[in-house]
């Protein structure tokens, strides 16, 4: 059974260059990696789904390094299209912010 980590070891919370606070890298994050569980499926909140703290301190970007997926195929953990991951889609560098293009949310 795998254990729930609010943060990846490789991401940490600071003042954000852009809105509040943001997600920044402590160390180089690789294209493809998956960071882990940004939102769960949950009708009770706005959008059908509630955030993770991965999913809530990535601030908006027309030029994004992260994307929010769905998880598909069959997961131990949720059914298909119930749980959302933060993917890196470019090399990240130590002490970078990271960004997602927003599609869920209205901004």
């Amino acid at each position: 059974m795998s254990t729930y980590k609010p943060l990846p070891k490789s991401v940490t919370i600071q003042e954000s260059t852009v809105d509040g606070l943001g997600l920044f890298s402590t160390q180089f994050i690789k294209t493809g990696t998956v960071l882990g569980t940004s939102h769960i499926r949950d009708s009770r909140f706005e959008n059908g789904f509630i955030r993770t703290p991965l999913g809530g301190f990535v601030n908006h970007s027309e030029e994004p390094n992260c994307h929010f997926g769905l998880v598909k195929g069959n997961f131990p953990i949720a059914k298909e299209g119930e749980l959302m991951q933060l993917i890196v889609i470019k090399d990240i560098e130590k002490g970078e912010e990271l960004f997602s293009k927003y599609w869920l949310y209205k901004i």
